[in-house]
């Protein structure tokens, strides 16, 4: 999994009616694009997220 700063981190809902979380990729502290990352999600809250097999990365050049 590669991502830049500014592109969207989405965790998928675990359970049925749970809804997705969106946050943006605010710093790539591994290397080369890889994780984790530093991520505001659109609550205002910040993390540090290490994704799983739930979360996606829409890239920020793709998204329209």
């Amino acid at each position: 999994m590669h991502a830049t700063k500014g592109d969207q981190l989405v965790q998928h809902g675990r359970v049925v009616g749970q809804h997705d979380k969106v946050g943006e990729i605010v710093e790539v502290m591994g290397q080369e694009g890889n994780p984790p990352y530093r991520v505001r999600f659109e609550d205002g809250h910040e993390a540090v997220c290490s994704p799983g097999p739930d979360t996606e990365i829409r890239h920020k050049e793709i998204r329209t």
